[in-house]
């Protein structure tokens, strides 16, 4: 059974806190109409800092699509190989024993793929397959997890490398001035993730049964207008309700497995924001402490889109808390409005082996 192993995870060195984005969004927008609820919502999000590629001064600054593009292709080939190189030394592989990388990304464009770059900079087989994820946004991590798990059930001795590097800041355009914009200014920041997937042994979270679903006539609530500037992030005030009609998905997906999802011993849930969390907690019956990780993810790096999951579950990792035989959740949420939810359970590598 495919195994999904510690994430390795790395955000970049310069910060912003959440008092900073504050005292930012009161300098460049203070006679905007909406300032005061703006600031509250930014206040609201519970995220204390966030991690940047470049100082705040450069992000403020719009040098045009072409330039943001040169500089995703710089920082990703600058600081994506020592996470893979982490996430495979965690995983007690070598490189050449990958048989797939699926690469996810919403906040850049490259073609050829970053996946063709890293076969021929890191030592990966020139047959190693790729699989280059771009408009899934912070479900991609979630969809990541789950094309893995069906590579390994079609092959059971591949391992999969999985890679979120989002660059959020990337994403900044000084002229979106509504309410979700500014929002979305003080809640986005920067990261990269990796983290192997064995087809055999391993420690982690074996994979036992994966889903989609995408909520009917919602895909104008999470987007993007591409435009000469560079990609436009739009942000529905109805998403916080999404979790609503997805709790009884998540449900159900459980019950196929003869599981119940508010019974589980662990949750790995994409931390959009806290109304997210609040909301599925409530509807899953769960206690907010269930989702500690992903909590500590929104607070510590703010949403850092597809590579939330996948550094809340190396928080799992680094807690010690995960038991042989404890069943888990895992689930990333995006545009479409698309849920990603997969079932798996705790073992070791004894276990795995076994």
């Amino acid at each position: 059974m495919a195994v999904l192993c510690k994430p390795a995870i790395a955000v970049p060195e310069y910060v912003i806190t959440n008092e900073e984005t504050l005292e930012l969004a009161r300098r460049l927008h203070g006679d905007h109409p909406q300032i005061n609820l703006a600031l509250r919502l930014i206040e609201n999000t519970g995220v204390q800092k966030r991690h940047l590629i470049q100082p705040i001064e450069q992000v403020l600054r719009h040098p045009g699509f072409d330039a943001r593009s040169a500089v995703y292709d710089a920082q990703s080939k600058e600081r994506v190989p020592a996470v893979v190189r982490q996430a495979l030394e965690q995983a007690e592989l070598e490189a050449e024993q990958i048989d797939l990388i699926v690469y996810v990304s919403c906040t850049g464009f490259m073609m050829p793929p970053m996946t063709s770059w890293l076969i021929n900079k890191m030592g990966f087989r020139q047959e190693t397959r790729q699989l280059p994820i771009a408009q899934l946004g912070c479900a991609a991590g979630g969809a990541a997890v789950n094309r893995a798990h069906d590579f390994c059930q079609a092959y059971p001795e591949a391992n999969v490398l999985i890679i979120a590097c989002e660059f959020c800041s990337l994403c900044y355009q000084p002229t979106d001035l509504d309410v979700g914009s500014l929002l979305s200014n003080g809640l986005f920041g920067d990261g990269i993730a990796a983290v192997v997937v064995r087809g055999s042994g391993g420690t982690g979270v074996r994979l036992e049964r994966n889903g989609s679903y995408l909520i009917p006539n919602t895909e104008d609530w999470i987007s993007y207008a591409v435009r000469s500037t560079g990609f436009h992030f739009q942000l529905d005030k109805r998403v916080p309700g999404t979790m609503e009609p997805l709790a009884p998905v998540l449900c159900a997906l459980a019950d196929e497995h003869d599981w119940n999802a508010s019974k589980m011993d662990f949750y790995v849930i994409h931390a959009g924001g806290p109304r997210i969390l609040d909301d599925l907690s409530h509807f899953l019956d769960v206690p907010a402490e269930a989702f500690r990780f992903s909590r500590a993810t929104l607070t510590e790096y703010g949403n850092i889109a597809s590579a939330v999951v996948l550094d809340a579950l190396s928080r799992m990792f680094d807690e010690g808390s995960a038991l042989d035989g404890h069943r888990g959740l895992m689930a990333g949420f995006g545009p479409g409005i698309t849920a990603e939810m997969s079932l798996g359970t705790w073992v070791s590598e004894s276990e795995s082996e076994g």
